[in-house]
């Protein structure tokens, strides 16, 4: 008795209160589904995903394609990815393949490319992964970014962190567990293009039918393992049109905050997988819809800033805009879309300010564009892969605009000769239509790039008799400079609009230049295909 008295003072013998149980995901039940009811076209079918398939199973493996593939053939629509799933490990694939990859660390995968150069396609295979709830898998304290060194001494295939988001998951499995791992009923359905049969455990194919969007096991539980679940289900959303199923929706508010433990890199991909589905508009919306519109993604807190009033606030209101119709549109066409010219249109106007800022604590106009554009893209992009290349490309494109407005018979032949001169030119026009710059200007341009080399030499003819004109009447070319601030009643005074606009005057209605050709009619719709850029 004494003892026990002892223990028990001691806090020995008692037990702690147990942990909460982690919801355990149902494994679901296997269903086959023929082509009468699940009405797949075999005509949407990629022909390198279905050789993939065929070569897995020839060899006497199971394989699928599987995930947002079958969703999107389901609704009719053709997929832009095709991924493949299968019971081989990476290095079984990857013998049967000439050219085949095993990449990742957090998941091993295979990518499987066909062709070369830019027609290159790349068929993603991964094996089916085994089911293992977070009681089974080894623990690292903090996250995947404070915790690198203990990930790396893990010998294990499953490792979780300290909120529970899976770290690694390498454990192979049956079929039925890869699907229960999957997070949505509709990207956990499996389609086999020989055989034309399409294998369903979670009820995929009425919600698919029904538009809707369900979370396979507790919602929390699996927004836990990973965050980016929670961006998905939005992307989703927006791409597909269809509803969350209200237990699949509740918890994203409050899970949100989760999300600052997801390494930025990968953050960053999903932000430009939501900008550039097509239904960039419709995936915003979806972010207010959830109040996930700030605070997440560094870019879009700078495209959609608060802080600005009156007409500030309503020039970037309408480029945002026009900046994501325009890509919407050029998506809906099957036309490229280069990341570098999406966010250069989404963080303009933070650069804008920086550039104003700058030239008030007197610094000249192009170093303190240059110091704008490198305090912009410190502080909303980061420390990505590809960082170089993408600040390459949107740093030119954010500097042609001055010279785009400083016209010269010298500059204009050397500014059209640019490599990306077509991606600055459409960003000319998208300031043009809203309402930045007069739209003669952008005409202009228009007019000389796409112009003959008569046109030409008659415009720039044009051009230096407006420039001999000016020195006569006295006048000094102007430094381009960024728009003034304006008060929020004011209207936002547009960069180097006044020059511009003179300009344009002089080379139209001028009496001392030499009579011009009629202008063309201005070009609407898609550009012909010798102009047409490659990657804007």
């Amino acid at each position: 008795m004494i003892k026990k008295f002892i223990h028990r003072l001691l806090g020995r013998g008692t037990s702690p209160p147990p942990a909460p149980e982690t919801p355990a995901i149902p494994l679901g039940v296997r269903r086959e589904i023929a082509r009468e009811e699940h009405g797949i076209d075999p005509s949407l079918l990629d022909a390198n995903a279905v050789r993939v398939v065929r070569t897995l199973k020839d060899a006497g493996y199971e394989a699928y394609v599987v995930g947002g593939a079958v969703r999107d053939l389901i609704v009719g629509l053709r997929p832009k990815d095709f991924d493949v799933a299968t019971d081989a490990t990476p290095e079984q694939v990857k013998a049967l393949f000439r050219r085949a990859f095993i990449i990742g660390r957090r998941f091993r995968l295979v990518h499987v490319v066909f062709g070369r150069g830019r027609e290159h396609e790349t068929i993603e295979v991964s094996t089916f992964r085994a089911y293992l709830d977070a009681s089974a898998a080894e623990h690292v304290e903090g996250n995947e970014k404070t915790a690198k060194g203990q990930l790396a001494e893990k010998t294990s295939g499953h490792v979780v962190d300290a909120s529970g988001r899976v770290l690694r998951d390498n454990v192979w499995g049956p079929q039925i567990e890869d699907a229960a791992r999957r997070d949505f009923t509709i990207n956990a359905m499996y389609y086999d293009p020989v055989s034309q049969v399409v294998v369903d455990y979670h009820g995929g194919l009425p919600d698919a039918k029904a538009r809707v969007i369900r979370m396979i096991g507790d919602p929390e539980t699996r927004y836990r393992e990973d965050p980016v679940r929670i961006v998905r289900v939005v992307r989703f959303a927006a791409k597909l049109g269809f509803a969350l199923e209200p237990a699949t929706e509740a918890p994203i508010r409050k899970m949100a905050s989760l999300l600052a433990n997801v390494p930025i890199s990968r953050l960053f991909d999903e932000m430009i997988k939501l900008l550039q589905t097509g239904h960039s508009l419709a995936s915003i919306e979806q972010l207010k819809k959830r109040g996930l519109e700030r605070g997440v993604f560094p870019v879009l807190d700078a495209a959609l800033a608060q802080s600005e009033v009156g007409a500030a606030r309503a020039s970037r209101e309408t480029f945002v805009r026009l900046a994501l119709e325009d890509t919407d549109r050029r998506v809906a066409e099957g036309r490229s879309v280069a990341p570098s010219f999406l966010l250069a249109c989404l963080l303009w106007h933070d650069v804008l300010q920086r550039w104003s800022a700058n030239r008030e604590g007197g610094e000249p106009a192009l170093p303190a564009l240059q110091q704008a554009v490198d305090a912009v893209f410190d502080a909303r992009i980061g420390d990505i892969s590809g960082r170089g290349k993408l600040a390459a490309d949107m740093r030119e494109i954010w500097l042609m605009q001055p010279r785009f407005e400083r016209r010269t018979v010298a500059s204009v032949p050397a500014l059209l000769a640019q490599p990306r001169f077509r991606a600055g030119y459409d960003f000319l026009r998208l300031r043009a239509d809203a309402g930045e710059l007069p739209a003669e200007l952008a005409d202009w341009w228009e007019d000389i790039h796409l112009g003959s080399d008569e046109d030409r030499e008659a415009m720039l003819q044009d051009l230096r008799a407006a420039s001999a004109t000016r020195v006569r009447r006295g006048g000094a070319e102007p430094a381009p400079a960024p728009p003034a601030r304006a008060a929020p009643e004011e209207p936002v005074a547009p960069a180097s609009s006044a020059d511009s606009t003179d300009e344009v005057d002089v080379l139209i209605e001028g009496s001392d230049a030499p009579a011009r050709r009629r202008r063309r009619p201005r070009r609407r719709g898609p550009k012909p295909d010798g102009a047409a850029p490659a990657d804007t």
